[in-house]
């Protein structure tokens, strides 16, 4: 099993990187802008190899937490490790999982390849593996309407739900609860 790798990167594609280390080229899937990495960089990443019949895999990420999330999106059946890197790919650690804990599948269908069934199994088979995992579910993290909303309405703008979910991370803490002004103070974020 290899956990992690560190090297050079030597090709930097769409959807992964050749990390070379001790004249080896290891072919590593990423999540999209997973890594800010350039040709002739070096880089760590922790990894989770998938052993299939006909293939091994390599699949890389910034932080243990993102990979065992990963590990633990695949454990749901129906979800592929492309389909992980794909729900990492699209939302924050912390959007999915207050989707997971508010039981709204409606933000994991915006994830391509994820239909409104597989959405409510993965809520079905996440809730209480999220909840007892170092504490990545907590009383009172679901996640409040008044977000839904402001997150649906920069989505109905144009905005990717990453925009929209990084422009409502954005706000201070103290920001209003009021749709209105949580919209127009999430729209300054783009600004």
């Amino acid at each position: 099993m290899i956990a992690s790798i560190q090297g050079s990167v030597v090709l930097v594609a769409t959807d992964y990187l050749v990390i070379a280390t001790y004249g080896v080229g290891y072919k590593v899937f990423v999540a999209h802008g997973a890594f800010a990495a350039g040709m002739g960089d070096d880089i760590f990443a922790h990894t989770s190899m998938i052993v299939r019949e006909d293939s091994l895999t390599l699949y890389g990420f910034p932080t243990p937490a993102d990979r065992d999330l990963f590990e633990l999106l695949i454990s749901v059946s129906g979800i592929g490790p492309k389909t992980g890197l794909a729900i990492l790919s699209t939302l924050t650690i912390d959007h999915l999982r207050n989707a997971v804990a508010s039981g709204q599948p409606e933000v994991l269908t915006r994830v391509p390849g994820i239909g409104k069934k597989t959405a409510e199994k993965m809520i079905l088979d996440l809730r209480d593996k999220l909840k007892g995992a170092d504490g990545l579910i907590g009383a009172g993290t679901g996640f409040e309407d008044y977000n839904r909303d402001v997150i649906d309405a920069l989505i109905g703008l144009g905005y990717s739900i990453t925009e929209a979910q990084t422009a409502l991370s954005a706000l201070p803490k103290d920001a209003p609860k009021l749709f209105d002004e949580r919209l127009r103070m999430a729209l300054q974020y783009f600004v």
